[in-house]
Formats: C-alpha cells, sequence, structure tokens
C-alpha cells in the first residue's frame, strides 16, 4: 500500500489536473479507488508548490461529477429499462417504482448532496438518480457541491499531514465520522424544515 500511495503522488505530479480528474473519475464511479488515495497526495503537492488548492479542488471536482454522470447514464439508459421491464421478478412492482419515483423527485436533492459525503454511499448514490430521472441540473449541481466539500476536506488533510498513508487514512476516517454527524444534523433540519412547509399549505 506504502508502494502505491508513492505511486499516486508521482502519478499526480506527472499528469497534473487531468490526473487528477482522471482519477476521481474512477473513483466516483463503481471501481473501488478510495478518494482518500487520490486527493491527499495532491494537497501534498500543494504543499510542495507543485500545484494550487484552486487547481487540486476544481479538478477532484470535476473528476467526481464525470464519474457521477456515468453511473447516472447508466441508470437511465440500462437500468431503468430493465426494471421496468423484469422489476416484478425481483419484487419491484410498478407501484413500488412509482413510490421510489415520488421520494426521489420530491427528496433527490437532499438525498443526492448527503449520500455524495457519506462513505460507501457516494459512489452509488448517482443509480437512484439516474433510476428515477432526477432533474439533471440539479444532480449536477449537488453532487459537485457534496463533492468539493469532500475533496477539500481531503486535500486539507493531505496538506498538514504530507506523505503518511496511515495518518491519512486515521484522519479521514475521523473526518468521514463528523460528516456523518453532520449529515444526520442536516436530516433533522430537512425534516422540521418540510413538516414545517406542509403545514403552511
Amino acid at each position: 500500500m506504502e508502494e502505491f500511495f508513492s505511486w499516486l503522488v508521482t502519478t499526480i505530479g506527472t499528469l497534473g489536473y487531468p490526473g487528477i480528474v482522471l482519477l476521481m473519475f474512477i473513483e466516483s464511479t463503481f471501481i473501488p479507488l478510495p478518494s482518500e488515495l487520490v486527493i491527499p497526495p495532491a494537497g501534498y503537492l500543494i504543499y510542495q508548490n507543485q500545484m494550487s488548492w484552486t487547481g487540486v479542488i476544481f479538478s477532484g471536482t470535476i473528476g467526481s461529477v464525470l464519474g457521477a454522470l456515468f453511473n447516472y447514464s447508466i441508470a437511465v439508459y440500462l437500468g431503468r429499462p430493465f426494471i421496468l421491464k423484469y422489476g416484478k421478478y425481483f419484487g419491484v412492482s410498478q407501484k413500488h417504482f412509482v413510490k421510489g419515483e415520488e421520494f426521489f423527485l420530491k427528496h433527490g436533492t437532499i438525498s443526492t448532496f448527503i449520500g455524495r459525503l457519506i462513505l460507501g454511499i457516494r459512489h452509488y448514490i448517482s443509480f437512484p438518480a439516474g433510476l428515477w430521472r432526477m432533474h439533471l441540473g440539479k444532480f449536477c449541481f449537488y453532487t459537485a457541491l457534496g463533492a468539493a466539500i469532500w475533496v477539500f476536506i481531503l486535500t486539507y488533510i493531505g496538506y498538514f499531514v504530507g506523505n503518511n498513508k496511515e495518518k491519512v487514512l486515521q484522519i479521514s476516517k475521523q473526518w468521514s465520522g463528523y460528516i456523518i454527524i453532520g449529515c444526520i444534523l442536516l436530516i433533522i433540519a430537512y425534516i422540521i424544515w418540510n413538516k414545517k412547509k406542509s403545514s403552511n399549505l
């Protein structure tokens, strides 16, 4: 793993910002390449004055959005027709599908934003968004917003921790915990706001 981490630092240093876009594109699809191993090396290169904060965060966010759009497209053009045609054989009736679509059309923005911040979900939140055809503009915006926050955190970690894989992974896990707490509070605030909005109608 140490050799792989060093290879990433060298690769990103050689390929520059296009390399970050490519690696984050891969990370945002269903291919298991943790962002915790991609962005911190770029933060370390910022510390060495070989890259800029703006360039790393922008490149990481763009790569994340492109990977998410790849998954979104798969869900729209392959997943949706398959579920509509064969879903009943897997316990997904037309009624269930419509309910899921209604939920995601109503709460897709908060689901996409939070999903991009949570480990184990960020790679796959694009599939339900595509399956239920979330508005593409909103999908891109909230995907970019969530991705930018996570990329900034990882860049910050790499900048101050340096080329130390163990510390990077340890601090990344700590921040993942903080993010989960923040997301829970955000969900609670969203539910309260949604109830007040419904009661005012």
